[in-house]
Parts: C-alpha cells; sequence; structure tokens
C-alpha cells in the first residue's frame, strides 16, 4: 500500500465520519425547531438515508468511508502511524483509537447490511446500548467493570470540554491564517457539544452500574433526550444539536488540512504486505 494511498484512505474516513455528525446533528436541530427531524443517534440517522433518492448509494459510500476511517483508525492504534510513542498517555490515546475503529468498523458493516437488504434497520441505537450494558451487567464484577466504563466515557466527555474552553483544536492542522479563523470556531463549537453527549452517556451507564439496571443506560440518542426533556430542553437540545452539525463540518476541514504522516504510514503497511507476502510464500512452500 503506497504512502499517498494511505493518506487518501484516511482523508476520506474523516469526511464520512463527518457525513454522520452531519446527519445527527441536522436532525436534532429540525426536532429542536419542531420542524420534524428526530433525536437519534449515528444508525438512525444514517438509516433515514435509505428513504432519500439513490438512498443505497449514499449509504454504500458512506460505509465504504466509515471503512477507510476504520482502517486508519487500527494504523493510528496498533501500528503508532502517528508516532505517538508507548509512554502512558500516548499508550491511552492509542487505545482509544482502537475502541475508535471497531466501533466505526461495526458501524460501516451495520451500514452496509441495511444497503443491501442483509440487515433491518436497528432504530436509533438505544436497544443496542440497552443489550450491550445488559451483556456488562451479567458478568463477574459487571456493576465495577460498567461503572468504571461509564466513569471513563464521563472523563472523556470532560476532556472535550477542556479542549474546546482552551482552544488548540487545530492542532496536526495544516491551516493558518486565514482557513484557522474559521475551522477553529467549528473544532470548539463541536468538541464542546460531544463533552456535553459523552459526560450524559457516562453518567447514565454509571447509573447504571450503581443499579444493576440496564434500562438505565442511554446511547447518543437518549442523551439528546434527554436534553429535550428538560426545562427549555429545545434550546439546550438546539445548542448541542448546532455543536455536533459544527464538529461534522470540521471533520470536512481535518479531512481536507490535517497532517498525515505518510511515510510513517506508509513503511508500516509496507511492512504488513511484506509479512503477508512472507506468509504466503511459507504456506506455498
Amino acid at each position: 500500500m503506497q504512502a499517498n494511498t494511505v493518506e487518501r484512505l484516511a482523508r476520506l474516513g474523516y469526511a464520512a465520519r463527518g457525513i454522520v455528525h452531519l446527519l445527527v446533528g441536522g436532525l436534532a436541530v429540525l426536532a429542536a425547531l419542531g420542524r420534524g427531524g428526530a433525536t437519534t443517534g449515528s444508525k438512525g440517522a444514517l438509516q433515514t438515508l435509505l428513504e432519500q433518492p439513490l438512498g443505497t448509494v449514499w449509504l454504500g459510500l458512506v460505509a465504504a468511508g466509515l471503512l477507510c476511517f476504520a482502517a486508519w483508525r487500527v494504523l493510528q492504534s496498533v501500528l503508532d502511524a502517528d508516532h505517538l510513542g508507548r509512554d502512558r498517555k500516548a499508550l491511552l490515546k492509542r487505545g482509544t483509537y482502537g475502541i475508535s475503529a471497531v466501533l466505526n468498523g461495526a458501524l460501516a458493516l451495520a451500514t452496509l447490511g441495511w444497503a443491501f437488504g442483509y440487515a433491518a434497520g436497528s432504530g436509533d441505537g438505544e436497544a443496542s446500548a440497552r443489550d450491550w450494558t445488559a451483556s456488562v451487567l451479567s458478568v463477574p464484577a459487571g456493576q465495577w467493570l460498567l461503572g468504571i466504563v461509564g466513569l471513563g466515557i464521563a472523563a472523556g466527555g470532560l476532556v472535550f470540554v477542556a479542549r474546546a474552553w482552551k482552544g488548540g483544536v487545530t492542532e496536526g492542522l495544516a491551516c493558518d491564517g486565514d482557513a484557522a479563523r474559521w475551522v477553529e470556531p467549528l473544532g470548539r463549537a463541536g468538541f464542546a457539544a460531544r463533552g456535553v453527549v459523552f459526560g450524559l452517556i457516562g453518567a447514565f451507564l454509571v447509573v447504571a452500574a450503581v443499579t444493576a439496571n440496564a434500562r438505565e443506560a442511554r446511547g447518543l440518542a437518549g442523551a439528546l433526550r434527554t436534553l429535550q426533556d428538560q426545562p427549555y430542553g429545545w434550546i439546550l437540545l438546539g445548542a448541542t444539536a448546532l455543536g455536533l452539525f459544527a464538529f461534522g463540518l470540521f471533520q470536512f476541514a481535518v479531512a481536507r488540512y490535517r497532517r498525515i504522516d505518510t511515510g510513517a504510514a506508509g513503511h508500516v503497511t509496507n511492512r504488513i504486505e511484506r509479512g503477508a507476502r512472507r506468509a504466503v510464500g511459507t504456506i506455498g512452500g
């Protein structure tokens, strides 16, 4: 795999991630304004594409992009394409990239299933969140494990909010000057909104762990509905939804401006190819 191929894979992946957030945020904005729309998660948002002209084609393209993003996350996590190193902070970040690879890969495969009729729509994802929570609760020390996961997600939300507050969201992007003046506000709004959502999801998981009740768990759709159900909820939902929409636009900026070390990425993928050829040769011999 050539380095420029890896770079295109990564940039296509960021763009696909942007589309998902644009759909989630846009639908939630419409719901907040009472113009239709829906408070839904990534799965529910993508399923709305099926109702559009050429919906199957759109879903297929987004699924391909998400697979590219999952593959890029694998390079970042397992092969350290970003040269983060092996200290504690670097390993934690690489671990989050690995989780992102699994989640985006699963979403891509589910999207392909909907596009080609191999699987029925799974709603807004809330049932999946509850089923996953129930599975964790069923294992030994499941409540403790779920509580740790919930605290970790909530902590991630605080990190996003801190990043939005302090700035620096354009770190790693080659967008100085005029571009940075519009990219940075999008990134800060996006990270703030994601921080709110992650904080709520984590808090609900902690509640589910304490009560040993999977019904207390919430996914992205549930977090947005929680905001909507508060006093002046349409304002809270609208602000968060606009932030998610901004994050989608920010991902397109990332796709355009991110500095990608194609030398490192090409090196690690070439190692895979050489290893695969050696394996094939060994089997053939």
